[in-house]
């Protein structure tokens, strides 16, 4: 059995018998966890071990593990600090912070693979423009240059731990105020502008065989009427003609707000697939789910199959051996500078007055 285009999500902790038969079906080629999903390392092993022995190839497993705000697993995995600190300690020592970004995640890749999680949906690629509260400090900056290189030193990290990066959101969300969860964002800049800025992190890291691409719920009117995910200037001319991107590109959750502009669940999904999407997020929607599988019950596309099972996890380390890991604990070691970074520059502002308090 091939892996499907379709990835869903699970409600618990452990897997259902009906779980289990929509994980089997054909169409479905993958599961994106949550913290819903999470109670303790044990139970997740258990849990992605029950999943891959489902299916041969086994289906990819998936989590937004970005650390800050975004980070699913918790408890008994390292706190993750956000992209934006490594902007700010780039501002007062780019080697450092290359250096920090890769180890943290070498330590953020290791510590999924070693629970059975394939990859995570990082880094945030967005320019942080001080407009979209969704991206923020999920983002690395503002300014291309950093956030070209920091975004390098993190898919470097994770690929040196055995892990697909997957760069987001494509062609940049930090342009637009409004949250692509909730609403339908509108970016009027043209296509020029965005090929001189928001472009650049991607088409810096594609040309470092960037594995896989994540697209915006953004419509930018001046270039197409659909949003990014849904339409093929953006994915098929733009993201593979021109950047000449040969990885996987996943859909963002096709339950979002935003993507209502795609219709119905099977007609936005067969919109995002016939875009260019190879694998199709379905999320916090059971029903939908079973909708958009049972639409895409015959249809295959060999090119998409060997981009998908190059996203497989490599090379697991033994997680009995992991914290003996010498990469483990120079991880660790940068995340708790980067706290006592943070603390500093909190103190700081708290004794000038006349500065504002960044509440993060």
């Amino acid at each position: 059995m091939s892996l499907g285009p379709i990835m869903v999500d699970l409600a618990g902790t452990e897997l259902t018998p009906e779980d289990r038969d929509l994980l089997r079906h054909p169409a479905v080629g993958g599961v994106i966890l949550f913290a819903r999903n999470y109670v303790s390392r044990d139970q997740l092993t258990a849990l992605t071990a029950a999943i891959h022995d489902l299916r041969e190839p086994r289906l990819l497993i998936g989590v937004d593990q970005e650390g800050g705000r975004v980070q699913r697993f918790r408890d008994g995995f390292t706190r993750l600090p956000p992209a934006g600190r490594f902007g700010a300690l780039y501002a007062q020592d780019p080697r450092r912070a290359i250096a920090a970004c890769t180890a943290v995640a070498w330590l953020m890749a290791a510590e999924l693979l070693v629970a059975g999680v394939d990859f995570s949906f990082a880094p945030v690629l967005d320019l942080d423009r001080g407009l979209c509260r969704a991206i923020g400090d999920r983002g690395f900056g503002g300014a291309v240059e950093p956030v070209s290189a920091l975004a390098g030193a993190w898919a470097a990290g994770v690929r040196q731990a055995g892990m697909a990066a997957v760069g987001k959101h494509f062609p940049g969300h930090g342009g637009v105020a409004a949250d692509s969860h909730t609403e339908l964002p509108l970016d009027e800049r043209e296509l020029a502008d965005l090929l001189a800025a928001d472009l650049v992190p991607f088409r810096r890291l594609i040309g470092h065989g960037l594995e896989a691409v994540m697209p915006a719920h953004v419509v930018y009117p001046r270039v197409a009427p659909e949003p990014a995910g849904f339409s093929p200037f953006w994915l098929k001319e733009v993201l593979r003609s021109r950047l000449g991107f040969a990885g996987v590109i996943f859909s963002d959750d096709l339950n979002m707000a935003a993507a209502d502009a795609g219709g119905g669940y099977a007609q936005r999904a067969q919109a995002a697939a016939r875009a260019g999407c190879d694998m199709l997020l379905i999320c916090n929607n059971r029903p939908a789910a079973l909708e958009i599988v049972q639409a895409f019950r015959s249809q295959t596309d060999p090119t998409a199959q060997l981009r998908l099972l190059r996203m497989h996890g490599r090379g697991r380390l033994a997680r009995e051996r992991l914290h003996e890991e010498a990469r483990w604990h120079e991880g660790v070691q940068q995340v708790a500078r980067l706290e006592d970074l943070e603390t500093l520059d909190l103190e700081l502002t708290l004794a000038d007055p006349t500065q504002p308090v960044n509440h993060r």
